[in-house]
């Protein structure tokens, strides 16, 4: 196996989850030669005002995977669904499974405190997988790992029980655009489901190139928040006059169920961090 080789595993409740909190990093992965892959924990199917069921399923689909194709990436779509996503046993075994097949070094997940149920489920599904994909006779016709990949969680603005801890900021500058141009494959979501759930739907745009500026006004604003929120750690990781300048970025708090992120770990699961 070569070791120099990163498989990068990032869970998500729905499709564009994966995107909007670390499609930038993904795609600094990819283009690296690295191996990602985004799971989608349900079908997508509830994530519409107009439309639902297989045509909204079989649209998502789409667009995940068009989103994909722009990242350089796989894009999993599992058939729970939308909104219905539980902690159960038989989802367990299935993200157990999807582990110990695709050997990540680090996985990327929701924290267990989020505001939809779906977010915090994939979160305890993850994390009640951790040690278990170490146990032979749990899930035995699937080869074990032999230890456990570092998880980490993609950031999140909840303070209760505790917030959002900072361990690695990425930056993103150079990739911006890509993770935009991601985005923006979403169309169900960027433009019609979120922003009438907003009520904001009469402000999306209706020709393609002002919507797509629309929404990376909207979508940047968030990442340069991030920035805002842990400039100093952005300091830290990248000396502080890099660190100063950068505009945007993505972050990630360590799981302790997972491998512990040591400095070395950290400087082979995040190569792009710290650079010159």
């Amino acid at each position: 196996m070569d070791r120099s080789l990163l498989h990068i595993l990032v869970f998500g409740a729905h499709p564009d989850d994966c995107d909007i909190k670390a499609g930038g990093t993904a795609v600094k992965y990819a283009r690296l030669g690295h191996k990602v892959r985004f799971v989608s924990m349900t079908d997508g199917a509830a994530g519409h005002h107009e439309i639902s069921g297989v045509e909204l399923a079989k649209r998502r689909f789409a667009e995940a995977q068009a989103a994909a194709k722009v990242a350089g990436i796989e894009y999993v779509l599992l058939s729970n669904h939308d909104s219905e996503l539980e902690a159960s046993l038989e989802n367990r075994q299935q993200v157990v499974g999807m582990v110990r097949t695709f050997r990540p070094d680090l996985i990327l997940a929701p924290r267990p405190n989020d505001y939809h149920p779906d977010h915090r489920n994939t979160s305890i599904l993850v994390q009640d997988a951790s040690y278990l994909v170490t146990v032979p006779n749990y899930h035995p016709l699937v080869p074990h790992l032999r230890r456990m990949p570092v998880i980490a969680y993609v950031s999140d603005g909840f303070s209760r029980p505790n917030p959002f801890r900072a361990d690695v900021v990425v930056d993103i500058d150079d990739v911006i655009e890509i993770k935009m141009d991601m985005l923006d494959c979403h169309v169900s979501q960027m433009y019609e489901w979120l922003p009438y759930n907003a009520e904001r739907l009469d402000e999306v745009p209706e020709g393609a190139m002002e919507r797509r500026a629309w929404l990376a006004e909207d979508r940047k604003a968030a990442d340069a928040r991030v920035v805002d929120r842990f400039r100093e750690k952005l300091q830290t990781l990248y000396g502080s006059k890099r660190g100063s300048e950068v505009r945007y970025a993505e972050a990630f708090e360590v799981c302790e169920y997972g491998a512990p992120l040591t400095e070395e770990a950290r400087e082979r699961l995040f190569p792009f961090v710290g650079e010159s």
